[in-house]
């Protein structure tokens, strides 16, 4: 398999890369960084390849318009992840979030060739796994009633994709692509734990494909999506005395149940949940950490009372606090 990407009328190619078919158990990563600069131009590329995987992700910002040209020899399946942020701002006069109107897919593509056109002032972090069909075999169950239409496609030599519009990245999504990008582990430790969050982020994207079909199409507005965004940084700052749905309505212009609703589609998660995992990292980070005590750690995460944030914990991890340091 040969997967290859440039810029319209530049020589130098964005990547490209000839993985082996055949899935390796115990295959060897292959890593680069590749920067270019050259006007309308400046992208900054991160690459890891090995048998039957390939991985960039890409930093990209164009001052005007371009064209990426893309081509795949051989049959594959792609994990897309594009993050993009247009110059200007969100919602009440605040600039918009990095990764806003963030979305994914996966597709498998049987031998293409492609063209993308894209805007000047734009910046996009993107995010592409390439898994040759064994590969792809390895880490999924194809007779799931959820890969059916997929596989069958697959099976045909039809592209395909398993959500006929992109979905909205969830907040999962971006923890693990952040920490397969960040990873400083190296060798044989490495492979394992890149193995395991790409596995891991196809989790999440199957996931959320299923709660797609059985919930029907989307219904979000783009000009919701910065509110929505909004709504998290503030979630995200206040999650220790968060403001209430309506409060938070008000704080962001938007009706309650659009606000409900919205964030559930956009991140894949309530904002009661949102705001409990949030607060239970932190009581988990303090414990590991900085070796706080159970009490301080309940009202350092916005507990008033102690069993509260015991029975939270419990529920959250399925052991209690002081368990953890075990």
């Amino acid at each position: 398999m040969i997967v290859k990407a440039r810029i319209e009328h530049q020589k130098d190619f964005l990547f490209m890369e000839e993985i082996p078919d055949k899935y390796v158990p115990d295959h060897r990563l292959s890593e680069k960084s590749i920067t270019i600069k050259d006007a309308p131009v400046g992208i900054k590329n991160y690459q890891l390849s090995t048998n039957g995987l390939f991985l960039v992700h890409s930093e990209m910002k164009f001052d005007g318009p371009a064209r990426i040209l893309t081509e795949v020899e051989g049959e594959a399946i792609t994990c897309q992840f594009i993050f993009s942020n247009k110059n200007g701002s969100g919602a009440a006069g605040k600039q918009s979030a990095k990764y806003g109107r963030s979305r994914h897919n996966i597709r498998y593509i049987p031998s293409a060739k492609e063209a993308y056109d894209v805007k000047p002032d734009v910046e996009f972090v993107y995010f592409l796994i390439v898994l040759s069909k064994d590969y792809y075999l390895h880490l999924v169950d194809l007779y799931s009633p959820l890969h059916e239409q997929f596989v069958q496609e697959m099976e045909k030599g039809i592209s395909t994709s398993f959500a006929e519009h992109d979905l909205f990245m969830t907040p999962e999504m971006r923890r693990s692509i952040e920490a397969i990008i960040t990873c400083r582990q190296d060798g044989e430790l490495k492979r394992l734990f890149t193995d395991a969050r790409i596995t891991e982020l196809i989790m999440y994207q199957l996931e959320q494909f299923s709660q797609h079909i059985q919930g029907g199409r989307e219904s979000l507005l783009d000009r919701d999506i910065p509110k929505l965004e909004e709504a998290r940084e503030i979630l995200e700052r206040d999650y220790i005395d968060p403001p209430t749905h309506k409060q938070l309505s008000k704080m962001i212009l938007l009706n309650e149940f659009k606000l409900r609703t919205g964030f559930k589609k956009y991140f894949g998660s309530t904002i009661y949940d949102f705001v409990t995992r949030l607060r239970m990292e932190e009581a988990k980070r303090l414990i590991l950490e900085e070796g706080k005590n159970m009490y301080e750690v309940g009202v350092n995460v916005g507990f008033k009372h102690q069993a509260s944030f015991t029975n939270a914990f419990k529920k959250y991890y399925g052991i209690l606090p002081s368990d953890v340091r075990l």
